[in-house]
């Protein structure tokens, strides 16, 4: 029995060792890929074989390896924080490539806030935001101008395109005010007042906009017109991560004013001698003639002036360097940053300095977060810009040079010849006065060169007060902003000549068509060569801020309940007004939140200000707001479907303040006398100011000039804000809608009465400020994003959003007028006022004597066919001033309009950003209202030439006569002058491609490597024509508006990542590894952590690094053995 119970034995342990034999032997090997959406390979993924303990994690490149029992039945289950996990049957496949998918509902996203973050799931109020790859599409060097068209309430208007100023004006939802410049935004840079306009888009994390109130009101005093909050980028734990970006790009203006010819020109002011019959035209035959044929260009020249003055065309270059990574405990973020702009003036080679505009920018940043403890974190945080500034000298002309440009006549000048500066005789024409020389104004006159140095400083302390309670901490911020400007000027002149025929001079009543009338040029000298002086001016400026805050966020169950206290604080040095005297600024905030399963949300939100601008008992003002909101999809009857993924109610009301009237400080205190005042002298000798005693006494005393009239009743500007709006997300969270409806009542508007009785000695500069004026606001916000995978390669998406906002003045300081279509009360604010055209006078308005017919409105000009016919509104047959009415919209859009979408495909990207603007007007100002200037010192546009009325044009003309005796007539403000602004807008393309995971860039460290070719302002469909629609058409005319082809390069480095196999035996003898990724290797890190599972059971534990070798410097993908 023994023999055959030992034989049993060894069969029963033969038959096992043939059992585990196969076993083994039936094992297949799995190999396999697991890339991101952006096809870069997912490092540490986790791959488990369902229903084992086996399984894997990828390496650097995404791979993994995993033995698995059965091809056919296997079935493996992918997983990566961040994306949705995915559970793949193997079906007999023994290679897989997998693409991970992001979390499609990103509601756990967190979203800046004011004085903090929240998940996007528990939001209640109206905010928008947009990341870093959106701002780097754009070439354009102001950062405010990429958020057009990507951001919902919020229109952003860009009027100069000059190198260092082309900063746009920026609104959310419209204007609330009586005034443009009372509704600008509060902008915040990590928490603390900054311009954000010239920063670097590689350094910022996020551009978030708060537009209702119980997202604004705990800023109070200045959050009334909605904030802007800049985020910017830190560290996170990792590998270091070099980047490296540079571009250079080509700058052309996208639409500049045409003006007339020196031909057109003469021939038509001619014709306007016609119409005014003068006896004797301005241009005789022979200067006709000469601009004809271009014969004589030094005596009769014929000079475009953009064309001679401006290039074609001016370069741009950006280049960035920023590095980031970190530790568990240590995390960094620094960025380096330059900018180029070159300007658009040519340079004169007669000239031994820049006559051209330019602007050098240096950004520079660095973000430091440190866990002093598990319980306490310090964040420090550097940053700042040096711009400088070069502008050739124009004299200090109010208008700038280019409104010069426009207003040069194409004969005053031949330009530059034989290196000296030539003008023609300014009284050459009769009746012609030729003293707008652009050329002259700033040829030789030197530069101006302006440095500006500005820094900010951050340190902010969070301890976390678990030990009293869980989810308490306490937060102190301080911040420190100082800047410095530094003007060099240096100017000086140079000589001109003034060209004259020989004859001219020795026999000026010969007849130029004699043939003894001597031709030769001789030239007069005026002024004198005078080298470059110098003068220098300095500008600074600094602040402070600091806030405390106790913080408190935690879940019971199914309740999370926040919390907020934080009392802030700043002053600012150096102000406009009382210069000695810094501002100061105090306030208390507080909020609570509360949600159930993130299904039920509430919030209320309070805000605490003092303003230094009110008697003590009116200084502090309380500013509540509150917010609901209702996730129906997340109510068990909403899971039964499967049309909607998500949907929220949102319902918000508050009130926000404001102190700030234009700048104005103690508007409760008399700003007190200017004394030791006399003023200019009038044409009697009496000065201005001062006074006389007694009887001939020539000795004047020097007098003093009261200033602003204080108000002791003077009080906060409050706005009572209401939102209403819904997100829903549908077919799987693909298609994602957000509408949002507001409205706003802005009253006790703070303003400077300008109803003054007549026979006062008051004006509007020292009467008080008071609470007068209220506006109401409302419109509605829509945005519509679809984006969608197409077999795991194909990425797209598409955004359409629509803001609408309308304002209605209330009630302002504004005498009842004569007509009730007078009133500006009840319109928007900025509306168009004037006159109605009505066409043009013909010759059947007139008598055969040239007299206005009996039963026409009678005008107050002697007009003639061809003057402009106006309305008369109120039917009492007399053109004046009752006869005025809103004519046209504000220049600030009601709608605006973005289109967004994009793809990638395999490495290839596109992307295109549309904008658009409608329900807008433009005004002609009277510049460009009167052909020639009022006193015939401008030059004509080649509008008014081509759209002129005459006999021949009456049924298709545009723009009056010429005639000068009706330009006051013709030039008041009307209809005829109001031009459409709406435009349609390419505003970014951007076409490249992504070289990732190339084994011969990875030799040489390159991670990534991405080539594009990008656009700015590209295309522009409008109905204006004339000039660029986001431009100025008036005096002020400024630097042209740009458009930016751009190519560029980004570079990612990042060094070696190795990983270590981790062998450890178990109990049961059996082997288990684990492939873990390990930080970069070096001497100063000698240590790392790796992961082993014995007995089913994760387990720390610390083993030295292996030495690290220069075989180590090729690591991606090895395995070292410990």
């Amino acid at each position: 029995m023994k023999n055959y119970a030992s034989k049993g034995r060894r069969i029963g342990l033969l038959l096992a060792m043939l059992f585990t034999t196969s076993w083994m032997f039936a094992q297949v090997t799995v190999t396999g890929n697991v890339r991101d959406e952006r096809d870069e390979g997912a490092i540490g993924a986790t791959v488990l074989l369902v229903g084992s303990q086996k399984g894997a994690i990828t390496d650097s490149e995404g791979n993994f390896k995993l033995s698995v029992p059965n091809a056919q039945t296997a079935v493996l289950q992918i997983s990566y924080v961040g994306y949705e996990t995915q559970t793949i049957p193997l079906k007999g496949k023994t290679r897989i490539r997998v693409i991970l998918k992001e979390e499609a509902n990103a509601l756990n996203e967190v979203m800046v806030v004011a004085y903090g973050t929240q998940k996007k799931e528990t939001l209640t109020g109206a905010i928008s935001s947009v990341k870093t790859d959106v701002l780097l599409r754009s070439p354009n060097a102001s950062i405010a101008t990429s958020l057009a068209g990507q951001i919902t309430g919020l229109s952003s208007v860009a009027t100069s395109g000059q190198p260092g100023k082309e900063d746009p004006t920026i609104y959310i939802r419209g204007v609330g005010s009586l005034t443009e410049r009372a509704s600008a935004p509060l902008i915040l840079v990590d928490g603390v007042e900054r311009s954000f306009f010239q920063m670097d888009p590689n350094e910022i994390e996020s551009v978030t906009v708060l537009k209702d109130a119980s997202a604004t009101a705990v800023f109070g005093v200045r959050g009334a017109n909605g904030v802007i909050l800049v985020t910017t980028r830190r560290g996170e734990e990792g590998k270091a991560k070099i980047s490296i970006s540079s571009s250079v790009g080509i700058q052309q203006p996208t639409r500049i004013l045409e003006m007339a010819d020196s031909y057109t020109y003469a021939r038509l002011f001619n014709e306007m001698n016609d119409n005014d019959k003068k006896p004797k035209h301005s241009f005789d035959e022979y200067a006709l003639e000469r601009f004809r044929l271009g014969d004589d260009p030094i005596m009769y020249p014929n000079v475009n002036w953009r064309k001679y003055i401006m290039k074609s065309s001016s370069i741009q270059t950006q280049h960035n360097l920023n590095i980031s990574g970190g530790t568990e405990r240590v995390r960094y973020f620094i960025s380096m940053g330059f900018l180029w702009q070159d300007g658009l003036f040519r340079q004169y080679k007669e000239l031994d300095y820049n006559n051209n505009f330019n602007y050098t920018r240096y950004n520079y940043r660095g973000n430091l977060d440190l866990d002093i403890t598990k319980s306490t974190l310090l964040k420090v945080g550097l940053g700042g810009i040096v711009g400088i500034t070069h502008e050739p000298n124009d004299n200090n002309y109010a208008y700038g040079l280019f409104s010069l440009i426009n207003m040069a006549q194409p004969f005053n000048s031949p330009g530059i010849i034989d290196g000296k500066l030539v003008t023609i005789n300014p009284g050459k024409y009769e009746g012609i006065l030729m003293n707008n020389n652009a050329l002259a104004r700033y040829y030789g006159q030197g530069y101006d060169r302006n440095t500006s140095n500005t820094m900010n400083m951050d340190l902010s302390l969070t301890q976390k007060l678990d030990f009293i309670t869980k989810g308490l901490s306490v937060e102190v911020k301080g911040a420190y902003n100082t800047s410095y400007s530094f003007l060099q000027q240096r100017h000086g002149s140079v000589e001109s000549y003034t060209p004259y025929y020989q004859s001219e001079l020795e026999n000026p009543d010969l007849d130029i068509k004699d043939p003894a009338y001597n031709k030769t040029i001789v030239y007069r000298v005026d002024g004198q060569n005078k080298r470059l002086g110098y003068a220098e001016k300095t500008y600074r400026g600094r602040n402070w801020y600091f806030e405390a805050s106790l913080r408190y966020n935690r879940k019971f169950g199914d309740h999370n309940v926040g919390g907020l206290l934080l009392y802030n604080q700043n002053k600012r040095y150096y102000p406009s007004e009382f210069t000695d005297v810094p501002t100061a600024y105090v306030g208390l905030v507080g909020r609570l939140t509360y949600d159930y399963k993130s299904r039920y949300i509430a919030e209320f939100d309070f805000g605490y200000n003092g303003s230094e601008n009110f008697a003590p008992d009116k200084r502090f003002g309380a500013f509540p707001a509150g917010s609901v909101g209702y996730v129906l999809s997340e109510e068990p009857f909403m899971k039964r479907q499967k049309v909607v993924d998500y949907l929220k109610l949102r319902a918000s009301v508050g009130l926000v303040g404001n102190d700030n009237m234009n700048d104005n400080r103690f508007l409760y205190l008399p700003n007190g006398w200017t004394v030791d005042q006399l003023g200019n002298a009038d044409n009697w000798g009496a000065y201005q100011h001062g006074y006389n005693f007694g009887y001939n006494n020539s000795n004047t005393m020097f007098g003093a000039i009261e200033s602003r009239i204080g108000n002791p009743n003077v009080s906060w500007e409050t706005a009572l804000k209401h939102n209403y709006g819904i997100d829903v997300n549908f077919l799987n969270n693909r298609l994602k809608v957000s509408a949002d409806l507001f409205f706003e009542n802005r009253k006790d508007i703070l303003i400077k009465r300008k109803t003054i009785p007549i026979f006062t000695d008051l004006n509007s500069n020292i009467m008080p400020v008071v609470n007068m004026g209220q506006v109401k606001n409302h419109g509605y916000e829509v945005d519509i994003k679809w984006e969608d995978r197409i077999k795991g390669d194909f990425h797209y998406y598409i955004n359409a959003n629509v803001s609408y906002s309308k304002n209605k003045i209330v009630f302002q300081d504004e005498i009842e007028p004569n007509e009730t279509y007078l009133w500006r009360t009840g319109q928007p604010v900025g509306s168009i006022f004037g006159y109605v055209a009505d066409g043009f006078y013909g010759e059947e308005d007139f008598t055969n004597g040239g007299v206005l017919k009996d039963g026409l409105p009678v005008p107050d000009a002697d007009v003639q066919p061809g003057d402009i016919k106006y309305k008369d509104l109120n039917n009492d047959h007399v053109i004046n001033e009752d006869d005025q009415c809103k004519i046209g919209h504000p220049t600030r859009p009601s709608y605006t309009f973005g289109l967004n979408y994009g793809a990638d495909y395999k490495g290839f990207f596109f992307s295109m950003n549309w904008t658009g603007a409608a329900e807008r007007s433009l005004l002609l100002e009277e510049f460009f209202r009167i052909p020639f200037g009022i006193n015939s010192n401008n030059a004509l546009m080649q509008f008014h030439a081509d759209n002129r009325w005459t006999p021949e044009t009456a049924g298709s003309a545009t723009v009056p006569r010429f005639a000068t005796k009706t330009i006051t007539h013709n030039s008041k403000t009307s209809s005829l002058w109001v031009k459409n602004g709406n435009y349609l807008k390419l505003k970014t393309v951007t076409l490249g491609y992504n070289f990732r995971n190339v084994a011969a860039l990875k030799k040489i460290g390159i991670s990534e490597l991405a080539i594009k070719l990008s656009g700015y302002n590209l295309l522009t469909f409008d109905k204006f024509k004339i000039m660029d629609p986001e431009c100025t058409p008036g005096l002020t005319d400024s630097y042209p508006i740009n458009k930016i082809y751009n190519l560029g390069v980004n570079i990612t480095l990042q060094p070696c990542y190795c990983f270590l196999s981790v062998r450890a035996r178990t109990s049961s003898s059996a082997m288990t590894s684990l492939t873990s990724p390990l930080q970069p290797m070096s001497l100063s890190t000698p240590y790392f952590h790796a992961k082993y599972m014995p007995n089913k059971r994760w387990r720390r534990s610390t083993v030295p690094c292996p030495t690290f070798s220069p075989q180590a410097e090729d690591c991606p993908g090895r395995h070292w053995s410990v």
